[in-house]
């Protein structure tokens, strides 16, 4: 791993063969079917996505490195695709294999300027996490104090403009990215820049510090680790070690104890969103661990999403109209928050149902496990999809949509029964 990824040629190479080879697939295609009806033509595009989502997935998932994490990225936006490429790419999320600790050990001794052994009394050769850009090691500090150390491998930061580049060139090519270019640009910049602070991990030790302190403010059972700031660098991070039990070990344990781990996940979230605006944008379950009394562990700071007060303003007027079924003042803030392409468009009998479901898990008695909201937002998507140009992703929308869908699924693994509309009133209280 660490060879292709400091190998800025040979990935150029591999990239650019991807990309020639799926403009080839996509004209062959075309000419193709060119007399084709038009189902014939929409099963032959169906396929030739499918093919070409997996192509991605597998040409990125062999380079590692900083590639990978764009396609990674890539898939936390993949509302701009359609969902075949989506389900490929999507798989780039599992944990990649480790590097060789001799790799670890070089790249850990030149950011901390010192020998393995007199920075740390121990240092497990083997890592607990694995990942596109980095991986994770239990150590201990000379003082008796245990802590995990995040470690970037070499040459992963060296070329990350060049691997967007070809991969975005990749989509379009295809013609898969379903928005215009200037949207395009958008959100392609804000991907840029979440790669490059989470390629930086003295950002992501500014995001420890500054959650850290605003959630210990408010909560002490959100626990956040602790920076060792002598033992870290823009490549290396050392952090206390915070113990905690799984999403899937916490969903055998008491419903009580469930719905509290429930609560304190969402209120959480809407206080980072609504007070801090910045919120922890990858509610991946690896990212959480648990305790009985009820105390929520939160790692990995390297993505954070800042909402401006006026964005922050759009979303509270936005869920105002909502629970209104305001159907004129929805439109406005959707068009404000550029996730609107077309107003009055929609019927606002499906605005209604929408409403319903994407409100019930949070204004009502709600059953998690049984997932009613989810199994009925599948009958009102075949409804709704001749409408769909209707609507569009947007840069800042995304990240908080994927956040919130994310803790829904983690709600539904902890197989809450809750009504949690007291703690809706609670972050988003109404106008009086």
């Amino acid at each position: 791993m660490a060879k292709n990824a400091s190998s800025p040629g040979r990935r150029f190479m591999k990239l650019a063969g991807m990309t020639a080879s799926i403009a080839t697939k996509t004209v062959s295609n075309s000419i193709r079917h060119l007399t084709a009806d038009e189902e014939q033509k929409l099963a032959a595009k169906t396929k030739l996505f499918q093919d070409i989502g997996i192509q991605i997935a597998e040409t990125l998932g062999e380079m590692k490195g900083a590639v990978m994490k764009v396609g990674q990225i890539a898939s936390q936006y993949k509302d701009i695709f359609p969902p075949e490429v989506a389900q490929s790419i999507a798989k780039l999320q599992r944990q990649a294999p480790a590097v060789p600790f001799a790799t670890i050990r070089t790249q850990v001794e030149k950011e901390l300027g010192k020998p393995l052994d007199v920075a740390f009394q121990s240092f497990e050769p083997t890592p607990f996490a694995a990942a596109s850009i980095g991986q994770v090691h239990r150590a201990r500090l000379h003082d008796g104090q245990e802590v995990v150390v995040k470690v970037q491998y070499p040459g992963v930061d060296e070329a990350c403009e060049s691997d967007l580049k070809q991969v975005r060139l990749a989509l379009r090519l295809m013609g898969v990215i379903k928005i215009d270019k200037k949207l395009q640009d958008k959100l392609f910049a804000e991907i840029q820049e979440s790669l490059s602070d989470e390629l930086n991990y003295e950002i992501e030790a500014q995001n420890l510090e500054v959650f850290k302190t605003f959630h210990q403010s408010l909560d002490a059972k959100v626990v956040i680790p602790s920076v060792f700031k002598a033992y870290s660098t823009r490549r290396v991070l050392t952090l206390s070690l915070e113990h905690g039990e799984s999403l899937e070990t916490a969903s055998t344990w008491p419903l009580e104890v469930r719905n509290t781990l429930a609560r304190r996940l969402i209120r959480t979230l809407g206080q980072e969103m609504f007070y801090l605006k910045r919120f922890h944008c990858d509610s991946h379950p690896g990212n959480f661990a648990f305790r009985p009394d009820g105390t929520v562990v939160i790692y990995d700071f390297g993505g954070v999403k800042t909402l401006s007060v006026e964005i922050v303003e759009h979303f509270k007027q936005l869920i105002y109209a909502a629970r209104k079924h305001n159907i004129p003042a929805i439109e406005d803030h959707l068009e404000a928050l550029q996730a609107l392409a077309i107003k009055s468009s929609f019927p606002e009998e499906l605005y209604i149902q929408w409403i319903d479901v994407l409100l019930r898990p949070l204004t009502q008695p709600y059953n998690f496990a049984e997932n009613s909201a989810y199994h009925d937002s599948v009958t009102l998507v075949k409804k709704s999809l001749k409408y769909w140009d209707v609507f569009r992703p947007s840069p800042d929308t995304l990240m908080v949509n994927r956040t919130i869908s994310g803790h829904y699924w983690n709600l539904i693994h902890l197989k809450v029964e809750d009504n949690l509309n007291d703690l809706f009133e609670e972050l988003v209280p109404n106008p009086s």
